[in-house]
């Protein structure tokens, strides 16, 4: 049931809930998805007037070109041990498989590609082909083996072996890693993928997140959603509502005196918003390390409305769904550490996306969306239009005449479209090697508060940021054990 009046929940002092969720981003939805399968009374309450959190999708440039407001691929939705076992299809939901995963140019006019096929990409590789092969097929033959334990709180893993010899390359630098590779093609399709960490490539764990994302490419590949990231959130919510849950949007809380009665109560917020709303009744130890937690870069985001397909000069990067702009592993580590010093790089790197390729209801006949990011210091207003877009011409010569109109959203803007996005950053969280797995806190369980009943399941909490799921999924287990006494 949505958009009913809390309210009217409120004033019926009969109603109660058994949990109650607060905010409907990924982990939100999937935190509540598992209450309500063990026969919960749950609520949902969002405070926008739609559901999905980093999941929407809009018109934010003309009529008729549906954007992607936050996020626009999704390798780790498809990946996720707890979303890739739901329905959701049933709902509605319909990924769509790119050509090519990911693409990188070169200033050479060549382009390293992900492609779904190991052996195909790997064959793309000449003399690093075997090392390639190497690294990733021991780790893509583990994957389930270990993605439970990966994707969740810190704990013994249950294949200890499998779980190390993910660890023993992961928990590396990413330019350390780098030191295994002689091609520039694959030297710089792994700075594009290790530049999702929004860290600077010498920080220990950043390796980790370039083998997730490729372990998950050749695996599920990286799919966009059909009509919009919002066809994810939607899904999510009419099984959850199938199930028998409700879900109330235009609902800001700010104290928990707003919400009714409820055995557990699940924050799909950021440290600092637990901490506004709930502050008030948590240990001194715990609502320090709330007030220590540290948050990373931002983002610098953009969407266009174009007369046709960007240009680029590598055919890989026309037939891709992302394209990873920053020439070489040098620049892009360049990039990625100037903006660490909280300085703005003239060249900076580039994540961009290019959804109506390959899913035509994006955009008029004849025309296309894109849409892509830069990182930021963390809080940065300034403008990076003329940069991001100099980035792209110069890898697609004529970009900016296809360019019928622009949106663009700095750190300020997309802090106020979501709270949890803290100066822009949309992870959740620095994901270093400091907040990993004790995000946002050092506890047994990172999921509860030191207040019985009261939990976190954002991307503040293990895993980190991402459509996955898991944050949400792990918080409400662990509820379920606390409270309802329900071991999953």
């Amino acid at each position: 049931m949505i958009g009913r009046n809390l309210g009217h929940c409120m004033s019926n002092e009969q109603i109660e809930y058994d949990a109650v969720i607060v905010g409907s981003g990924p982990n939100g939805l999937a935190a509540a998805i598992l209450l309500q399968q063990h026969g919960l009374r749950v609520l949902v309450l969002e405070a926008k007037k739609t559901i999905g959190g980093g999941m929407r999708s809009a018109e934010l440039t003309l009529p008729g070109y549906i954007h992607d407001v936050c996020s626009a691929v999704h390798p780790m939705a498809a990946a996720s041990p707890f979303l890739s076992k739901l329905p959701l299809e049933e709902y509605g939901l319909h990924y769509i498989h790119p050509t090519i995963l990911a693409a990188h140019p070169f200033d050479d006019g060549s382009a390293a590609a992900l492609r779904v096929g190991l052996q195909e990409t790997a064959a793309t590789f000449g003399a690093d082909q075997e090392t390639y092969l190497r690294l990733f097929k021991p780790l893509i033959d583990n994957w389930d083996k270990i993605a439970d334990d990966l994707l969740g709180p810190f704990g013994f893993p249950k294949d200890p072996i499998a779980f190390a010899r993910f660890g023993l390359s992961a928990i590396l630098p990413a330019q350390l890693v780098a030191k295994r590779f002689k091609t520039l093609q694959l030297r710089g399709l792994w700075a594009g993928m290790a530049a999702h960490s929004m860290l600077p490539f010498s920080k220990l764990t950043t390796a980790a997140i370039a083998l997730v994302l490729t372990i998950n490419g050749h695996r599920k590949g990286w799919p966009i959603v059909r009509g919009g990231s919002q066809g994810l959130a939607d899904a999510l919510g009419a099984y959850f509502t199938a199930l028998g849950g409700k879900i109330e949007t235009n609902i800001t809380i700010t104290s928990l005196g707003q919400l009714p009665k409820a055995k557990a109560i699940l924050f799909d917020t950021s440290p600092k918003q637990l901490l506004k709303i709930a502050g008030h009744t948590f240990s001194p130890i715990y609502k320090k390390q709330l007030q220590r937690y540290r948050y990373g870069m931002g983002l610098f985001k953009m969407d266009w409305a174009l007369d046709g397909p960007i240009p680029f000069t590598a055919a890989e990067c026309r037939e891709a769904g992302t394209v990873h702009i920053g020439n070489t592993l040098e620049e892009v580590a360049y990039s990625e550490r100037e903006i660490g010093r909280g300085r703005h790089p003239d060249r900076p790197f580039v994540l961009l996306a290019q959804q109506s390729l390959f899913d035509a209801g994006r955009a008029p006949e004849g025309k296309q969306v894109a849409w892509g990011y830069c990182h930021v210091p963390n809080g940065s207003t300034k403008d990076m239009t003329a940069a991001i877009e100099n980035q792209i011409e110069r890898f697609a010569p004529g970009f900016r005449e296809r360019i019928l109109a622009r949106h663009t959203t700095d750190t300020e803007a997309l802090e106020h479209y979501n709270l949890n996005y803290h100066g822009g950053d949309v992870n959740g969280g620095a994901l270093d090697l400091g907040q990993l797995f004790t995000r946002p806190a050092l506890r047994w369980s990172p999921y509860r508060s030191s207040t019985k009943g009261l939990y976190i399941c954002s991307a503040s909490t293990p895993p980190g940021g991402g459509v996955h799921g898991m944050g949400g999924y792990h918080a409400a287990k662990r509820a379920l054990n606390d409270i309802f006494h329900i071991r999953v």
